[in-house]
């Protein structure tokens, strides 16, 4: 069974892409991503983007279809990286890098710095804190941090350098931007 998700704005609005059924994999809901992408509405051109948990994609191929310059994904699940490549073929997206292993082994390989960073881990594997703190060194000064969970922000424990900008909330969803400053 396959699921489908579609792109709000930019270049691909409303293209419609699939995703595997896999569980704990749910794409940010199209209100939250239209507010984070309202927020983000200039920043988001020429920019560096890490999806640290790409999933079904949501996040990466609004950011490529609103104009970032190149967007790395990561992605440990063979299968849902396979519809993320043909995803990107399909899109004719060549500004975009997938790695196939966990977000920690990938943090652990980049040297990149990024302008934009996705934090949106499966919420049963509390990996807020521990991605947050692996991808602080690699977020350019005054660079965005969207961050997605299932719990309140502040219960986190994100770095101190990331001050929360905005927030909202969809059901189950928090969902807050966050700009990092200099230490």
């Amino acid at each position: 069974m396959k699921n489908q998700l579609r792109i709000i704005g930019g270049e691909w609005k409303r293209r419609v892409l699939p995703f595997a059924s896999i569980e704990g994999l749910r794409p940010t809901p199209d209100r939250v991503r239209e507010t984070l992408f309202n927020w983000l509405m200039w920043d988001v051109q020429n920019t560096q983007v890490l999806d640290l948990c790409a999933g079904s994609g949501a996040l990466s191929f609004e950011a490529l279809s609103r104009g970032a310059t190149h967007v790395m994904m990561i992605e440990p699940n063979a299968t849902q990286a396979k519809f993320l490549k043909d995803n990107l073929q399909l899109l004719k997206a060549e500004n975009c890098e997938i790695k196939i292993m966990t977000a920690q082994k990938a943090l652990a390989t980049l040297k990149t710095e990024f302008d934009l960073v996705f934090l949106d881990p499966p919420y049963a594997l509390d990996l807020w804190q521990e991605l947050a703190l692996k991808v602080n060194p690699l977020i350019k000064n005054q660079g965005y941090i969207y961050v997605e969970a299932d719990r309140d922000l502040n219960l986190l424990n994100l770095p101190h350098t990331w001050h929360l900008e905005k927030q909202t909330k969809a059901g189950v969803v928090r969902a807050g931007l966050y700009k990092k400053q200099a230490s």
